[in-house]
């Protein structure tokens, strides 16, 4: 595991944020398709915009909370939305559950399904091996979860590199020709969208909006930072290290946008390899990628809500008894989110959680993005109290 002591704290940061919206969806191709390349020529440039929404949005609640020091998302919002707490914080909760329940259910799901295909060994018993792991990483704190994240997001880059790099230059002529298609209105196989400005501008607002939720899990770690300049810093790799690994997926994965068995395939990134170089190679890592992805996902959302309950938990007890069955309040409640959400990903609620992520997309506008947009509105006018 990369040793936090070598990398800025700001990098960590970067990287928790990373990880959380780069998972098995991502790995696999499948949330690239969905929401930019499947709109045509639009798509293809609207994530420096869905990625500059979620660096600023990240990096205006992150400033809060370090300079606030509100460490996890209820006493973020109790601080934030002031006299509407009442309001806007339960809000969120119920956002934050539609979070875990659709994200890091389809993490389980997702990293079970390739563990299945790989070794062929029971779905339940699947997700349980990646539940054990997100179980036993989340139980350990925000430390070992930056670390992880990190290590991760390292992994995770590095075979983005080497699995699409290959196959861009391999397959270059073919992505050209897509791309000149996309340009003329001609839009990807399988697309039933128009391929005009408008629809492809809304499917990457949502992106940001279902996204934008995961915001309560970064405030946890703001902790150990120093300085305020780290939130900045953090912010712009932020925007740096995502931009770059979706434009890179979205370059590769235009070598197949025509290519008709994309119609119907679950996991575009392994069309991508069999179609170019080094599928014997390729496949493996991809696979590895996928559930590396779904492995992070799981690990940032579970350790938000466990840092949440606890910390209310403890907020009630005397200074001294806190420290006391630290461990112990962690470990049942890591146990209790991850067992709940395991369950859910037995129930085969896949076509749900797609629904689910439109329905945490509006969730996360009203919860977050209108009070974060008009708290900004009283600040430039010289209205906020805080």
């Amino acid at each position: 595991m990369i040793d936090k002591n070598k990398m800025p704290l700001a990098v960590g940061v970067a990287f928790v944020a990373f990880t959380t919206q780069f998972g098995g969806g991502f790995a696999s191709g499948a949330q690239i398709y969905s929401y930019f390349i499947n709109y045509g020529i639009w798509g293809i440039f609207l994530p420096v915009l869905t990625q500059f929404l979620l660096a600023f949005f990240f990096w205006y609640g992150l400033r809060y909370a370090y300079t606030h020091k509100t460490y996890d998302y209820r006493a973020f919002g109790d601080s934030f939305y002031g006299k509407y707490s009442v309001i806007f914080s339960n809000l969120y909760e119920i956002t934050y559950l539609i979070l875990i329940a659709t994200a890091t259910s389809a993490a389980f799901a997702t990293g079970g399904s390739t563990l299945n295909s790989l070794f062929g060994i029971p779905y339940w018993l699947c997700t349980l091996i990646v539940g054990a792991f997100i179980f036993i990483i989340s139980l350990y704190g925000t430390n070992l979860v930056r670390k992880a994240a990190s290590t991760i997001s390292v992994l995770i880059i590095i075979g983005l590199v080497v699995v699409l790099v290959p196959n861009i230059f391999a397959q270059w002529g073919t992505i050209a020709e897509s791309f000149g298609r996309l340009a003329a209105g001609e839009v990807p196989v399988g697309s039933g969208e128009s391929g005009l400005f408008g629809a492809a501008l809304w499917s990457a607002i949502l992106y940001f909006m279902f996204q934008l939720p995961s915001i309560g899990l970064m405030y946890q770690h703001t902790a150990p930072l120093t300085d305020v300049k780290q939130v900045d810093r953090a912010a712009i790799y932020m925007f740096l290290c995502n931009f770059c690994a979706m434009m890179l997926a979205i370059v590769g994965m235009l070598a197949i946008a025509f290519v008709p068995e994309l119609e119907g395939t679950s996991i575009p990134m392994l069309l991508l390899v069999s179609n170019g170089v080094g599928k014997t190679v390729l496949t493996p890592i991809i696979s590895i990628l996928i559930i590396l992805g779904a492995v992070s996902t799981g690990v940032n959302m579970i350790a938000g809500i466990v840092t949440r309950t606890v910390n209310a938990i403890e907020r009630r007890m005397d200074e001294g008894k806190r420290e006391q069955g630290h461990m112990t309040r962690a470990v049942i409640a890591s146990l209790v989110f991850t067992a709940g959400v395991w369950a859910i990903s037995q129930v085969g609620l896949m076509a749900i959680i797609k629904k689910g992520y439109a329905y945490l997309g509006y969730a996360g506008l009203i919860s977050v993005a209108f009070p974060f947009i008009i708290t900004m509105i009283r600040g430039a006018l010289g209205k906020n109290k805080n």
